[in-house]
């Protein structure tokens, strides 16, 4: 069986219709692999952390979606959230702050090369 890792980096401030695109489509893909019993893990790092405040309003044209494959989602990268100021939106909206690799100057972020250690493809939008 297939492992994947999908990284979201496109930042919701940008205001454009790509970013909310390729929020959607790593959403597209997490919900597919969901689908066909692959483990997937839905991962939100650089500016992407700031999705999660959008993502929890049941407003949001994507809320949907994210109801469908939020249990694939492994958490925000913590020194991401700290350097795009989204911490306290990350908690509010019950995403794990990830900081599992100390990189220096930051809090820590999510350890990608965790991810290819243990097989997984890794998939960025």
């Amino acid at each position: 069986m297939s492992k994947t890792a999908i990284v979201v980096y496109s930042d919701p401030k940008a205001g454009s219709e790509e970013a909310v695109g390729r929020l959607f489509n790593a959403m597209f893909l997490a919900y597919e692999l969901k689908d066909k019993k692959q483990e997937v893990e839905l991962i939100f790092q650089g500016a992407g952390v700031r999705w999660a405040s959008e993502l929890v309003n049941p407003e949001h044209p994507a809320h949907a979606l994210y109801n469908a494959v939020s249990d694939t989602v492994a958490g925000a990268c913590k020194g991401c959230a700290e350097v795009f100021g989204a911490t306290d939106d990350v908690k509010s909206a019950g995403f794990e702050l990830v900081g599992d690799k100390a990189i220096p100057g930051t809090a820590g972020v999510i350890d990608l090369s965790r991810y290819l250690d243990e097989g997984y493809r890794i998939v960025t939008f």
